[in-house]
């Protein structure tokens, strides 16, 4: 009996000084712009095509099925553009970020709980994803692909990357 009293206690304890278990989900959503326009003379910061606007307003539809709590995206006329459509559908400003200077740690603390989306370039788009993971795991992204949707789930020291191809 006394063993098991021991063995009770000592497992009370154990418990109570455990630190709990954060099973707080963050989810970044990160897409690489829509199409953008390709024709001779529109400079560096082209705009989107009309295929890319409607590929932007998709992108606000399938994100849609869950409310998001920030948009952010790169300071180019055609991320803006697609980010547009979804910052609107959840009453949000865009908010302007330098994918060279994002802090994974910061960024979690900062968005601990919510839903983000990210867009950004065929490079900065999987260099951010690599960035959560602290890895290299995903290369720059063929410039015909519009259509990647990474999905980083953050719970607590976890972070797990889902890439989904949405046409």
């Amino acid at each position: 009996m006394k063993k098991f009293l021991a063995l009770f206690v000592f497992a009370f304890i154990a418990n109570a000084c455990a630190t709990p278990q954060d099973d707080t989900v963050t989810t970044f959503y990160l897409i690489r712009h829509a199409e953008k326009d390709r024709s001779e003379g529109v400079g560096k910061d082209p705009a989107l095509t009309e295929t890319g606007q409607n590929r932007a307003a998709r992108w606000a539809q399938v994100l849609g099925l869950e409310s998001l709590d920030a948009v952010y995206s790169t300071d180019y006329k055609r991320t803006r553009q697609t980010a547009e459509p979804a910052a609107q559908a959840n009453g949000l400003e865009i908010q302007l970020y330098d994918p060279n200077a994002i802090d994974p740690a910061e960024w979690i603390a900062k968005h601990k709980g919510q839903r983000v989306l990210i867009v950004g370039h065929s490079n900065t788009t999987p260099m951010v994803a690599n960035a959560f993971l602290g890895e290299e795991r995903y290369p720059w992204i063929d410039d015909a692909v519009n259509g990647n949707l990474y999905i980083v789930t953050v719970v607590g020291p976890t972070v797990g990357v889902q890439v989904l191809s949405i046409e």
